[in-house]
Formats: structure tokens, sequence, C-alpha cells
């Protein structure tokens, strides 16, 4: 009970500023570690140069089909672009006409090797970084980094619980896509009160699902957190985020929203550029991946900084409910 104590008095509690600075001098502390860092992003950086190509024609083509030519009414398309209920389904219907398989072939780079790297890239860098951040192996040099054993069943536990987020995240970021496009293609159109009205139910719609989506994020990744540093897998572990988490899901909402910005400001202008394109390619792709893993990387590592936080936080409070116990057992 004393080294409790004495565990929530060392560890302050950190606002949402202190965990990014927390985050930043944790590569600090140990160069080597930073090096390491980037060697384990090498196979996500080179899968990354390949997909981000695909992922951003596609975004550009989508973004034709929902600006159709305004002189233009081919076969009536114009007509029931404006009025239909069911465009989103058209939409995916007229992708799937146009390019099927480039379609099918990028969700296939999403499900499987995409997210198998940034799995592989994470484990390392959380249990690693974790080391350092506890002090339990301040300084580490690449061939001790590379030497530390790794449990396997909490591999295989980790795989699960990836597992399970990919699923949850996937369908979150499908229904802000639907969203998004239902909006963009339908409400725009409408030069009558129903904008308005249409407009005033999807945009809440929307934000309240993007604020839900980053909310979650935090719980998801600190469910992978947990389960890399701890062991267990699935609804277990992620009931354990919830509860580390309750009480700090404003932080991890802040901290989650940043990340999602940064990886949003980092692709649109690419898109708008047209980096995508083989004579833009170095300059463009290249440089938006270097910082994706870059961003990558620290959002672990800032990952590592909450979960701890919030472990202490719970500790704090289940020793301050004992504490009220025995106070009121003497009373």
């Amino acid at each position: 009970m004393e080294m409790e104590s004495n565990l929530v008095m060392k560890n302050q509690k950190l606002g949402t500023s202190d965990i990014l600075r927390q985050a930043l001098i944790i590569p600090a502390r140990n160069i080597k570690f930073f090096i390491f860092a980037i060697l384990a992003s090498l196979p996500l950086f080179c899968f990354l140069t390949y997909y981000e190509p695909h992922l951003q024609k596609i975004m550009v083509e989508t973004s034709k089909i929902l600006n159709p030519p305004r002189d233009a009414d081919i076969n009536g398309y114009l007509t029931y672009f404006d009025l239909s209920w069911s465009i989103p389904i058209d939409i995916s219907r007229k992708l799937n006409q146009d390019f099927p398989n480039e379609l099918f072939y990028l969700e296939f780079l999403y499900l499987v090797p995409l997210h198998i790297l940034y799995l592989v890239t994470a484990i390392p860098i959380v249990y690693l970084g974790s080391k350092i951040h506890t002090e339990e192996s301040p300084v580490m040099t690449l061939k001790d980094m590379v030497k530390k054993p790794f449990d396997k069943k909490r591999l295989k536990g980790t795989f699960v619980t990836y597992f399970y987020v990919l699923v949850l995240s996937s369908c979150t970021l499908l229904g802000l896509t639907w969203l998004g496009i239902t909006y963009y293609a339908v409400f725009r159109n409408f030069e009558h009160f129903d904008a308005l009205f249409y407009a005033v139910l999807c945009w809440p719609a929307f934000v309240g699902l993007l604020a839900m989506f980053s909310a979650w994020s935090a719980v998801w990744n600190m469910s992978i957190v947990i389960s890399i540093l701890e062991g267990g897998s699935g609804i277990k572990v992620f009931g354990e985020a919830i509860y580390l988490s309750s009480g700090s899901e404003w932080r991890g909402f802040i901290l989650m929203l940043i990340f999602f910005a940064w990886e949003a400001s980092l692709r649109l202008p690419c898109i708008y550029f047209g980096c995508y394109e083989s004579r833009h390619y170095f300059g463009g792709i290249l440089a938006q991946v270097c910082l994706f893993c870059f961003g990558n990387v620290l959002k672990w590592i800032v990952c590592i900084v909450y979960f701890y936080d919030c472990k202490n936080r719970a500790l704090e409070k289940k020793l301050k409910m004992q504490a009220k116990k025995r106070g009121e057992s003497i009373g």
C-alpha cells in the first residue's frame, strides 16, 4: 500500500500538452530508441509509398463523380443525382462499374497488409518505449532493443485485440464516409428551405460520429497498449481500457483528434496538388509518408504516456476510496 501511495505521489497528473511534451521527451532521452523506431517503420514507409497514390487516385475519382458537369445531363443522371435519396448507393454502383478491381484491391491493401504493418510497427515501439518511460531501461543500445524478448502469448492476444479494433474502426469510418457523401452529394443541391433542414440533421450526425471516433480511438489504442504491455485480449482488455480512461475521456479525445487532423492535413494538400501523379511523386508522396510515419511513432508514444497517466489516476482514485472506507470503519 505504501509503495502504491509513493507511486501516485511520484507520478503527477498530466494534461494534454504535458502528455505531448512527455512523448517528445522519450525519444530525446534515448536517441537510439528514435533510430530503432525509424528502422521499425521502414516496412510501413515502403508500403505507404505504394498505397497512398492508389488511395488518393480513388478519392479524386470519387470527387469527380460527386461533381458531375452542370451543362451535361447524360441519361438523366444529373436529375437523378439531385433528387434521389439513394445517391450513395448510386455512387458506389458507379465506382464499381468504372474501376471495380481498383476498389477491391484498395480495400484488400487497407484491411490486410496496411494494418498488419501498423501492428508490427506498434509492438516494438510500445514495448520498448514503455521501458524508457518507466525508467526500467532508460538507456538501451540498438543491440539490446533488437534482442529484447517479447512474450508469444501477449503477441497472440495483441493480434486478437487489434482485430477487434480494426472491425470497430472500419465500421465507424464507413459511417463517416457514408454521411459525408450523403451530405455533400444530396443536401448541397437543394435550393429550398429543405436544404437547411437536412443540413441541420446531417452535420450534427457527422460531427458527432467524428467525435465518437476520436474518443473511442483513445480507448481502442489504449487496449492495444494494454495487450502489448500487460497481456489479455478482446473484450476484457476493452473493459480495462474503458475503466482506466474514465474521467480522462476529454484528454483522449483531444489527443486522437490531433493525430486525425495531422493525417488529414498531410493528405489533403497532396490530393489538391496531384502528388499521386508520377511527376510529383518524389516531391509530395515521399514527404507525406515520412511525416505519416513520424506521426505514427509519436502517436504510439503518446498512447504509452496516456495509458500510464490514466493508470496512475485510477490507482489514486482506488487509494482514496480505500482510505475513505477505513475512515468510515474506524469512525
